[in-house]
């Protein structure tokens, strides 16, 4: 079973994409809290991780360049989930060194093809 990490503020969101992703056969580990994310992934090690990108506190291009640039963690796909398309993909590729991205809101179909996407 894969284990897919879901940094997200809005916990209600976060519940929905953790059971619906449970319930798609993954190992799901929902974080709510930003500023503790990189401790549960160092601990937690997933296979991939769904972040949404702006959140209070430490915001998700913050982590993912924090995610990118530590050698425990470099190689763990990132997938950003946003509302906010252009400027958002435009900084995850070029500047944060982010994988795929998700444009909220999206489709469980969606969430799934990019998980194996970045799986494979």
């Amino acid at each position: 079973m894969k284990k897919v990490l879901i940094i997200d503020d809005n916990k209600e969101f976060l519940e929905e994409l953790g059971v619906m992703l449970s319930s798609s056969g993954y190992e799901t580990i929902l974080v709510n809290d930003s500023n503790i994310a990189m401790k549960t992934v160092l601990t937690e090690k997933p296979d991939v991780i769904l972040m949404d990108m702006r959140m209070d506190g430490l915001s998700g291009y913050e982590l993912t360049l924090k995610l990118k640039q530590n050698k425990d963690t470099y190689r763990i796909p990132i997938i950003a989930m946003s509302g906010y398309y252009k400027e958002d993909v435009y900084n995850l590729k070029s500047a944060y060194g982010g994988d795929k991205y998700l444009r909220k809101p999206f489709t469980p179909l969606d969430v799934i093809s990019k998980i194996e996407g970045v799986l494979i």
